[in-house]
């Protein structure tokens, strides 16, 4: 029923644009509403709404099916922190319709959200879908980072060469494909420096994410709190080759094989716009 719903929510959408046969992206949010941090605090955090609603809209105004998936079927959390226009380019109005057509998909309700849980996404098959979108915020690096269910998907889709893209946070999800992830994960929050594992898919590849520099200069919204670890630290010790923007906050993509990254919320329109070239 779930994924009915958002296939007639997609298809309405994207009918005034349907010129060319449409493919099927699959959307990786986060299920958690809040990232630890540090000494116990929490910090409320969700999607970025530029990352996920951008891409998103371009996809079905592309004539391209949209399903959302989260690791357990729950209605994925907006951080508020995002509802500003400096996001969408100081631009109220697109601010506005991206909100607007959020609202329209009932993603983030929980009684009527057209989100499906990554183990049905799995029994599905991960054969229907054509690429997979992970938008950042905070939340990936509460859950996705070591989510067993996303690991399978994506090496699935490695191993098919099929298109991963990934927003801002979104690419620590990588994660969760690297064997020993427990141990590699609980290394770094306890401030260690664990050996490069072995046997990682992505060992090599050129991408990025928002850098440690970035980080630093937004702790501020952290309220004195600290993250764990930072993820261009997490994806460099698993064997990642980070490529970082000379100018922070300025937008940045790196495409290697399959994958497909951004570094910040600005990167979003160009990871989408790659995606929909692969797409064609």
């Amino acid at each position: 029923m779930k994924s009915l719903k958002i296939l007639a929510a997609a298809l309405a959408l994207a009918l005034p644009a349907a010129h060319a046969e449409a493919a099927n992206v699959l959307v990786v949010l986060s299920d958690s509403d809040h990232l630890d941090l540090r000494d116990g605090r929490v910090f409320p955090t969700g999607f970025y709404l530029n990352e996920l609603m951008q891409p998103v809209k371009l996809f079905l105004d592309a004539g391209h099916q949209v399903t959302f998936a989260t690791p357990s079927g729950v209605a994925p959390t907006v951080d508020r922190g995002s509802l500003d226009p400096m996001y969408f380019g100081g631009d109220a109005g697109a601010l506005k319709a991206h909100q607007d057509l959020l609202d329209r998909l009932a993603l983030t309700r929980p009684a009527q959200s057209p989100v499906l849980s990554l183990a049905r996404v799995e029994q599905m098959g991960y054969g229907q879908f054509d690429a997979v979108y992970v938008p950042g915020g905070h939340a990936p690096m509460q859950d996705l980072l070591s989510d067993r269910a996303l690991g399978r998907l994506l090496a699935d889709f490695h191993r098919r060469g099929k298109t991963t893209a990934l927003v801002c946070h979104g690419p620590i999800a990588l994660l969760s494909t690297l064997p020993g992830n427990p141990g590699f994960v609980a290394a770094l929050a306890d401030d260690g420096s664990p050996a490069t594992p072995s046997g990682w898919i992505y060992a090599g590849y050129r991408l990025t994410v928002i850098s440690n520099q970035e980080e630093e200069l937004a702790k501020g919204a952290l309220q004195g709190g600290r993250m764990k670890f930072y993820p261009q630290t997490a994806l460099e010790a698993a064997g990642a080759r980070h490529v970082s923007n000379t100018t922070p906050w300025a937008a940045n993509m790196v495409i290697d094989r399959e994958l497909i990254t951004g570094q910040n919320p600005a990167s979003a329109v160009a990871v989408a716009n790659a995606v929909l070239e692969r797409l064609q």
